[in-house]
Parts: structure tokens; sequence; C-alpha cells
């Protein structure tokens, strides 16, 4: 069976379809807006219920604000189309070099002390050995 036969491959069939999305969204909706604004009447109601029944319709025309933006973004591009420009299609590959952050050099790591070069080392060596030549008498 081809790809575009149905009831929604005709002009007629296709905009009763979106027509009828539409409509069951925005029904929908409203249904739980309304469950919502029963909960922010009852006694266990907040104000996060009262935002759900603001949110709801919202939600319910989102289907409906889409399909127009889709159906006035197909008519301009076939307003440019006929104009005579490119189609817009795949946007043309466009490298932006990206410039190194500039760093300040690193200073060079001065070089460790030898063990004997370092006083304070040498004692703490020599602390270490007498500690150890103790737990090796006990």
């Amino acid at each position: 069976m081809p790809a575009n036969s149905g009831p929604a491959a005709s002009p007629l069939g296709r905009r009763l379809t979106i027509v009828a999305t539409c409509v069951v969204s925005l029904a929908l909706c409203c249904g739980l807006a309304w469950w919502q604004w029963d909960r922010f009447m009852s006694a266990s109601g907040t104000f996060q219920n009262l935002g759900y029944v603001l949110q709801w319709p919202l939600f319910g025309l989102f289907p409906a604000f889409m399909f127009w933006r889709i159906k006035k973004l197909r008519e301009r591009e076939l307003a440019e189309q006929d104009a005579g420009e490119a189609p817009r299609g795949e946007p043309a590959a466009v490298t932006v070099p990206v410039p190194r952050p500039a760093t300040p050099p690193r200073p060079a790591p001065a070089p460790a002390p030898a063990a004997e070069d370092d006083d304070e080392l040498a004692a703490y060596n020599r602390y270490l050995r007498e500690l150890h030549a103790r737990d090796q008498q006990s």
C-alpha cells in the first residue's frame, strides 16, 4: 500500500485530522484543568492545584499553535522559492576558528633539593631511623 493513501492523504483529510487532534487535546486538557479546580476547591487543595488550572488549557492549545506555526513557516518557504531565492535546506558548514585562551607561561618547577641538602629532611629521616631502632629493640 502506498505511503500517501488513506483518509489523511487528501488535503481535507489532513485538515480534519489536525482539527480533531487539536479539539481532542483541548478537551482533554480542559477536563484536567476542571479536575485540578475541584482539587483546589477541596479542603486539601493548594495553590499548586490552582497553578495547574492555569497550565492545562495552555497545554491543550499547544498543538493548535504548533500546526499554525508549521503552516506559516511552509508558506514563508514557498514564498521565498517563488521569489527565486534558494530554498532553505541544510545550512552550509561554517568553520569558526576558536581562539586559544591567553594563558601566562607556567614557571619551570624548581628542582627538588637533594636529601642531604635539606637539613629538616635529614633531621626527620634520623628521627625515623631512631624510632625504627627503638621499635626493633622492644
